[in-house]
């Protein structure tokens, strides 16, 4: 039984770590201000970050680094190296060449912490992964959703210090990770590197159904997580401002209910049913949006429903990637599906921004089940060994 304060520090770690993720959109405005920025510099700087963490977990996967050094060590140099480049945006940044290079840089970086963290949590929690990873992810989704919270809030302190704020969070994350949890008892011997590694992952059978289920759900859920203010602001226009902005938060952050509510369920019907329900169900909405984004009496809690299963499978899918890949290789599997997962995001974010030009947004949103249902078709074989 692992002792009580692992998986609270572990999660805090995770939360800390990924904050870096979303901070240059917490202050965007004022970057904005004080660098003379143009208008198209929120998708520059978050595409900046999505590029650098494609980047980073893709050369990790190749290098197998989470699978041949200490995941700790690894995890503590990156969220110490994430917070200084983090920090520089706020004190030594002049340019949007320089503010765009140093997010990709932590963007980079985010590779040793997000999956590296899961395969922390696969170390101590080898029977009930579905529900450590369960709050994993939910830190991450919360933190998605937070700075929607910090405009919303209208706060005062200068931007400056926002960031800096941040970059402490995160190395102070890093350090208790590092000095509290130690290596688990499931934390298998490092694999050699090999420039097949990547290959091999996905030799296993069920790693490739667990895998393309995640390619699946990964289509759908950072798209409709970019477009909630846009959905809300379609559904209920004259909305203010600060208040699409805390119902955005809102509705993110229910994505914390799905994925630590999976992760128990998880311990009774396992992390395939779990995940095969959630996407179904997300994959669901896809198709309810073209009937219900035009009625404002009911936009709110069907989006409150849906925040809650599209995030809600992601866990699951990353506990059954761990637990379906070679031992040697858990590291290398999780870093590559999530490179490869975070790709097909960018592809569909640009595909929704692009149809939303030409077609109104009940028949774009729709279009997104397309993830789901090849994510479902891909799970079938893996479902079915665990009801057997």
């Amino acid at each position: 039984m692992p002792p009580s304060r692992i998986l609270p520090v572990i999660v805090f770690s995770q939360f800390a770590g990924t904050s870096l993720w979303f901070a240059g959109n917490a202050v965007l405005p004022e970057l904005q201000q004080a660098l003379q920025l143009q208008q198209d510099a929120l998708s520059l700087l978050t595409s900046a970050v999505q590029l650098g963490f494609i980047a980073g977990t893709f050369c990790f996967a190749l290098l197998s680094l989470a699978d041949r050094m200490s995941p700790r060590l690894l995890f503590l140099l990156c969220t110490l190296l994430g917070a200084s480049a983090n920090a520089l945006v706020a004190f030594a940044a002049d340019s949007l060449t320089t503010v765009l290079l140093l997010r990709m840089i932590t963007g980079f970086l985010l590779a040793g912490i997000y999956p590296v963290g899961m395969k922390i949590a696969a170390s101590w929690y080898s029977g009930k992964l579905g529900k450590a990873i369960g709050y994993l992810v939910g830190a991450l989704v919360l933190g998605t959703a937070f700075p929607h919270l910090l405009r919303g809030l209208g706060t005062s302190l200068p931007w400056q210090t926002m960031l800096a704020a941040v970059s402490i969070l995160a190395a102070l994350g890093g350090v208790l990770m590092y000095l509290l949890v130690p290596d688990g008892p499931y934390l298998k011997k490092g694999a050699a590197f090999k420039l097949s590694n990547m290959a091999d992952v996905f030799k296993a059978r069920d790693f490739r159904a667990a895998a393309f289920g995640y390619f699946g759900h990964m289509w759908e859920v950072y798209t409709f997580w970019a477009f909630v203010p846009f959905i809300l602001a379609f559904s209920l226009p004259g909305l203010p401002a600060q208040q699409l902005s805390v119902y955005s938060f809102v509705v993110i952050a229910t994505g914390v209910v799905g994925c630590i509510g999976g992760g128990y369920l998880s311990e009774r019907w396992g992390s395939a049913r779990v995940a095969f329900v959630q996407l179904l169900l997300s994959g669901a909405c896809c198709v309810a949006s073209a009937w219900l984004l035009p009625l404002p009496g009911m936009v709110l809690p069907f989006l409150l429903f849906w925040g809650v299963v599209v995030a809600g499978d992601s866990p699951q899918f990353s506990a059954l990637s761990a637990q379906t890949a070679p031992a040697r290789l858990v590291g290398t599997a999780l870093t590559l599906v999530t490179s490869i997962g975070f790709a097909i995001t960018i592809v569909s974010i640009q595909l929704t921004g692009y149809l939303l030009t030409m077609f109104a947004p009940t028949q774009v949103f729709s279009l997104l089940v397309i993830g789901p249902v090849l994510g479902l078709w891909r799970m079938r074989a893996l479902l079915q060994k665990q009801a057997a």
